[in-house]
């Protein structure tokens, strides 16, 4: 059949099974959005309050529903303002299939009216890009965007199309999405039987779980393997849910504010494996000493990853879930009483802990959220200390419930995102724990969430300062202060009340069930401001750079 570039475009979107965009128009996109408004009941669009809350929520629809996000925007500016959700769905390896328009044909390269480099400006952080200047090559386009966002080791694909290609006529002929295989054939017999042997003989063997295990759907195998093995597991902030944190066997996040426990074993064990994980530096504060009695097996989809942060004693390649299942496949059972025996006194004699003086104390908000909740709510978290406190204290029962910005650290992410998530996953609680610092960058979302009647609830714990970047300065800059102060005049009250949410204040630890309890049975967007000394800490802490010997912990902060 005979359409124009837009009319494609929407059916080509169509053929990938999307139901939703998240978006802001312009004039580059005029097209593109004349032709979603005909296909209004088979697309639903969200328009967002800013193109950057776009893409964030796009990135959470991804990570709560294994789907691709899409987001749209138009050209120059609009384009630029996806360019940090971009990076952040980039860098946690998230598929998201990011749509601007640019200016026709005849005017690229002459400075024209709001007109930008898109492709350029977003090369190093996606997996591929496109510039279509020809409609006989958009549908093809499409369905490869759509594929490479979806193979391998997921990302963002970002298509820019000219405006006149958008109006441009061109025959249409309907296709079948391109299947993603499972990345299979990297995966060796000699590196199997390797595998398989180094975990045979480690006494103390340690699994590290990163972002990829959710991505390849590994739970099942992993928590196969941890059980058959009697081998302890820690998660990344990115792989949190992989294992239920209640399993006997898990010893909480590991790395920078991970437990004690978790960075001891890494310290002691004589096998690590690590699987869908990267060595980050905020896991591995120090190449050079970490897991320093160990082996390491890096099992992971991506090959670049192997040995690039810590070396590799061996490694297998490919998919997370069908390596674990082909080397458990080859396992016997086997007991390791005394290995376990010794993370359980680890576990019991490091707990994390806060002091509890009553007053208000964000470690106790997220016990209450757990207690509420039950773990079956969803957890979006902006950066900075609220972060670390919901990875430490938020009782994780299932992937793809914890959705943060982990590799590239990005404030403003969280609001967008758990309206994303919400509207990927309506039949779940939604959660955004947010610093006041980061809510000052995307409380406009809020207006989106009433707008559109998404009912997320945002948690903003507000202590009046830039948390963590205050606990660094005065833990290694001699409490120098330097510009973390927020002590503005904006009533966050009153704010939520001009947005239409429902709003509550809490200041007092009596309060906090009301509020929590009273924002879910509202069924509408909701706002909580939660009160809290603005000298509360994050620990344990490992400073940058810094090996697990150098651990700060809570007694040892407080002199005790």
């Amino acid at each position: 059949m005979l359409l124009n570039g837009s009319e494609i475009l929407v059916e080509c979107l169509k053929e990938q099974g999307v139901d939703t965009i998240f978006g802001y128009p312009g004039g580059a996109v005029l097209n593109i959005y004349d032709a979603l408004y005909k296909h209004q009941h088979e697309i639903k669009h969200y328009l967002t309050s800013h193109e950057q809350g776009a893409a964030h929520a796009a990135d959470g629809y991804a990570r709560a529903t294994g789907k691709v996000g899409v987001c749209l925007a138009t050209s120059g500016p609009g384009a630029c303002n996806l360019v940090t959700g971009i990076a952040t769905a980039y860098m946690d390896s998230v598929p998201m299939v990011a749509i601007t328009g640019n200016v026709a044909n005849a005017y690229l390269g002459k400075d024209s009216f709001q007109e930008v480099d898109i492709t350029g400006i977003t090369m190093p952080i996606t997996k591929h890009n496109f510039l279509v200047k020809d409609v006989t090559k958009l549908a093809d386009t499409v369905r490869k965007a759509f594929w490479i966002a979806r193979k391998g080791r997921p990302g963002p694909v970002l298509i820019d199309i000219t405006k006149d290609v958008t109006g441009a006529m061109c025959e249409y002929t309907p296709k079948e999405p391109i299947p993603v295989e499972k990345r299979v054939n990297t995966i060796t017999e000699e590196d199997l039987t390797e595998a398989v042997e180094l975990i045979k003989n480690a006494e103390k063997p340690f699994l590290y779980c990163g972002g990829g295990c959710i991505n390849a759907e590994a739970t099942q195998e992993i928590i196969k393997l941890v059980e058959s093995q009697d081998m302890p597991v820690s998660c990344s902030a990115m792989g949190l849910g992989t294992v239920p944190s209640d399993h006997p066997n898990y010893t909480g996040m590991i790395g920078m504010h991970g437990t004690k426990t978790s960075n001891l074993l890494a310290n002691e064990c004589d096998l690590i494996i690590a699987m869908g994980a990267r060595f980050s530096d905020r896991v591995a504060t120090n190449f050079k000493t970490f897991a320093p009695n160990a082996k390491v097996l890096h099992i992971d989809i991506d090959p670049a990853e192997i040995s690039k942060n810590v070396p590799a004693y061996r490694s297998v390649i490919g998919d997370v879930n069908e390596v674990c299942k082909r080397i458990n496949a080859r396992l016997e059972k086997k007991e390791r009483k005394e290995w376990l025996a010794e993370v359980d006194k680890y576990k019991a004699e490091y707990p994390l802990k806060y002091i509890h003086d009553g007053t208000l104390k964000p470690q106790y908000i997220m016990e209450r959220i757990n207690a509420i909740c039950k773990g079956e709510e969803i957890i979006v978290t902006e950066v900075g200390q609220h972060q670390m406190w919901a990875c430490q204290f938020i009782e994780n029962k299932y992937p793809r419930h914890f959705l943060s910005s982990g590799g590239l650290g990005t404030m403003g992410y969280g609001l967008g995102a758990a309206i994303g998530a919400k509207v990927g996953q309506p039949d779940k609680v939604v959660f955004n724990i947010a610093g006041d610092g980061c809510f000052y960058m995307n409380h406009i979302e809020m207006a989106t969430a009433v707008a559109n009647d998404v009912p997320i609830i945002e948690v903003v714990i507000n202590n009046h300062v830039l948390g963590m970047v205050r606990q660094w300065q005065d833990l290694f800059y001699d409490a120098r202060y330097s510009q973390t102060n927020l002590d503005k005049a904006t009533d966050f009250v009153k704010l939520g009340e001009a947005y239409k949410a429902v709003t509550y204040n809490v200041t007092k630890p009596e309060e906090v069930d009301e509020a929590i309890k009273g924002a879910i049975a509202s069924g509408k967007p909701a706002l909580i401001i939660c009160e809290i000394d603005r000298d509360e800490k994050v620990f344990p802490m490992i400073p940058a750079g810094e090996s697990i010997d150098s651990m700060i912990t809570l007694d040892e902060y407080e002199g005790n």
